[in-house]
């Protein structure tokens, strides 16, 4: 079956549920960002954030890294089967964590992450809510409004001459500084965002 790129009949009810709930979790996300109950969600993505900038860095033996845990989430949570593989991926790095972790903190963290994960897929397995593909939309609706944040905290809105912006700006021969490169790499990071949106339509057309 040929992908529909162009979304001819767009959009459909399965197409307008993920844009709905997409525009659903980014307004509880910005309304309760400040608030303790997105505490334990903040965490974990902040650990899945950072995550990725070590296996990146490790990958490519480099010291700056991008990349989109986020975009990844919001595919695999299109299908039941693939909603399970990213469950388990999730459930299997927390389980890393929690061998290796040295505080107590984390470790309930992990500990209070594998239960809630497991609880709801029980209740996808043995109920008709289908309730684990929609939290692993929204981690990964959170991970990639993060992503941008991030960004934008760190290198645009305050300039940090440590940053890995301005490492890179003096090893890149192009004439900008770190702020320069915080606003090229948040205006990537806001282009995955859009793709994911775009490539999940194409999916579910």
């Amino acid at each position: 079956m040929n992908p529909n790129w162009e979304l001819k009949n767009c959009c459909q009810h399965e197409q307008v549920v993920f844009l709905a709930t997409i525009g659903i979790f980014t307004v509880v996300i910005l309304a309760l960002w400040r608030t303790f109950l997105l505490t334990p969600f903040k965490l974990i993505t902040v650990f899945l954030h950072e995550a990725s900038h070590a296996i990146a860095c490790k990958l490519t033996c480099g010291e700056i890294s991008v990349h989109h845990f986020g975009v990844w989430l919001s595919y695999l949570h299109l299908q039941i089967f693939t909603s399970r593989i990213a469950a388990g991926c999730l459930i299997l790095s927390l389980l890393i964590v929690l061998f290796i972790a040295k505080n107590w903190t984390l470790r309930g963290l992990c500990i209070g992450f594998i239960i809630f994960i497991a609880v709801v897929w029980v209740l996808q397995e043995t109920t008709k809510a289908r309730i684990l593909r929609y939290l692993i939309l929204f981690i990964g609706v959170m991970n990639s409004l993060f992503s941008v944040y991030d960004i934008y905290d760190d290198l645009i809105s305050r300039r940090v001459h440590s940053s890995d912006a301005e490492k890179f700006a003096e090893l890149c021969p192009c004439p900008c500084n770190g702020v320069g490169w915080g606003v090229i790499w948040g205006m990537i990071s806001f282009i995955f965002l859009c793709a994911a949106i775009y490539l999940g339509l194409v999916i579910l057309s």
